[in-house]
């Protein structure tokens, strides 16, 4: 196959046009704005085993050959890794239950996750509070920068002769991507005709391919990019996930100094506004974990569609001839963004079966 279009900018579509395009295809990257989306508002975790929980086996395995690529994968991209490893931690019994129960989960399943005391675990990271319990350290997991990432996967696109086409896509049949409007770098197209498309829209797939219908759908999250002032305790240097009363918050370092929190959760269609509710919750669970948090500055607020599936595991195969579906990676659209480009085009090369 020679021209190939993919639908969708963020990290999976740009890492599937950078792999073709390196393979030697020609490839149009079709997306409004290549490179936004929920991969820009991203956490950058790159943790299979503390994304895990019983019954989401496939999800683990698929992410942990993922993680093996990581350090190659940035490698050539020029992107840097946090590698110090996550800690999950439990601020009351409840939580401390449920970590127990996926600590003896990850053991039976070969995983290497040490139970730590709340004592323990504000050695590792004095900013913790006193109202952290109990915690699971895991040293495998890593994490990475996702504007970094998306940045160099923009640069190794255009270096590999991708062309970018800044149009909506509304719909994609065999060899075809109808366009809601030509895009300005071809104003006399509204369709784009190919060998072969990619769907990698992420949450929108649904909407562009009728087996996707069903599949795909959006799950918003919100986030918060903060920066700890003068005179405050600094971020910790590692990843920090915690259970506050069942809620679910992450906390994650980069290298400048700044602190990623996040993540909310809700199934609320295509709704992208950040909420004052949303921001009080991550803030008051933030603080729990890390009292010191109320005084970082509050540098930004935004929200991203996960494109969610119903087992946790994307779709990434062919639909029918000349459609290929790579999306539905909820909460691991990076983390799976090497082996899905991987696996796309080892499709194409082989074609439909």
């Amino acid at each position: 196959m020679g021209q190939l279009a993919v639908v969708g900018g963020g990290v999976i579509g740009l890492a599937c046009a950078w792999r073709l395009a390196a393979a030697g295809h020609a490839v149009r990257l079709i997306d409004p704005e290549p490179g936004r989306g929920a991969s820009w508002v991203a956490g950058g975790m790159l943790a299979p085993v503390t994304e895990s929980w019983p019954g989401e086996e496939a999800a683990l395995e698929l992410g942990s050959a993922a993680l093996e690529r990581w350090p190659s994968f940035a490698e050539e991209l020029g992107v840097g890794l946090l590698g110090a490893g996550t800690l999950v931690l439990a601020v009351d019994p409840a939580d401390a239950a449920v970590l127990a129960a996926l600590a003896g989960y990850l053991a039976g399943r070969g995983r290497e996750v040490e139970r730590i005391s709340g004592r323990a675990a504000r050695r590792l990271e004095p900013c913790l509070g006193p109202r952290v319990r109990s915690g699971l350290s895991v040293p495998g997991d890593l994490a990475v920068d996702n504007r970094e990432l998306i940045g160099a996967l923009l640069r190794a696109c255009a270096a590999g002769g991708v062309r970018f086409l800044t149009a909506p896509a509304t719909a994609v049949r065999p060899g075809v991507v109808e366009l809601s409007d030509p895009a300005p770098e071809a104003p006399d197209k509204s369709t784009v005709e190919c060998d072969a498309v990619v769907v990698a829209a992420g949450a929108r797939s649904r909407d562009l391919h009728p087996a996707l219908s069903g599949f795909v759908r959006p799950v918003k999250g919100e986030i918060l990019r903060l920066r700890a002032r003068p005179g405050v305790l600094p971020p910790p240097t590692r990843t920090v996930r915690a259970l506050v009363s069942g809620r679910p918050v992450y906390l994650v370092p980069r290298g400048d100094g700044s602190l990623v929190l996040g993540a909310t959760q809700h199934e609320v269609g295509y709704d992208t506004e950040v909420t004052a509710g949303g921001v009080r919750d991550l803030i008051a669970d933030a603080e729990v974990v890390l009292p010191g948090v109320g005084e970082y500055a509050l540098v930004e607020s935004a929200a991203g569609l996960r494109a969610g599936s119903p087992d946790n595991v994307p779709k990434v195969g062919w639909l029918e001839p000349g459609v290929i579906a790579a999306t539905g990676h909820h909460r691991n659209g990076l983390l799976l963004a090497p082996t899905t480009a991987d696996a796309v085009l080892e499709l194409v090369r082989e074609g439909v079966r």
